[in-house]
């Protein structure tokens, strides 16, 4: 098991940035998928982006592929969402989640029911 916690949210004009961090304690972070998943008031938890236990391979949701880039750091227990071009869209609160490699493997990492740990969230909310 492993603790989340999310920052960096906040208030940002339409067009423009934001960057999310997650740190992660308890648990060994580099044998964990990472994802960040969004939920925006009266809908469904919603996959964003996820991130394979070297770093070295990431997937996206197509609705923020080209604009989101997800990144982590297993030397400082991190994972950040790089957002750029925000759209009034893209408000929501954002969660950083872990998940096993074996579910990235397989490639279920855009269900919200495969990870195990989630953060607390940190809302976004983009002005048009």
């Amino acid at each position: 098991q492993v603790q989340l916690v999310e920052s960096g949210g906040g208030l940002v004009q339409a067009g423009g940035s934001l960057r999310l961090s997650c740190a992660a304690s308890g648990g060994t972070f580099n044998s964990y998928a990472m994802g960040w998943f969004r939920q925006a008031p009266g809908k469904e938890r919603e996959f964003v982006a996820v991130v394979s236990w070297s770093g070295r391979a990431t997937y996206y949701a197509d609705s923020v592929k080209g604009r989101f880039t997800i990144s982590r750091d297993n030397a400082k227990n991190t994972v950040s969402l790089q957002m750029n071009s925000l759209e009034a869209e893209d408000t929501a609160v954002y969660y950083c989640a872990a998940t096993t490699a074996s579910s990235f493997v397989r490639g279920t990492y855009r269900a919200a029911r495969d990870y195990n740990d989630w953060g607390q969230g940190t809302q976004v909310t983009v002005s048009s």
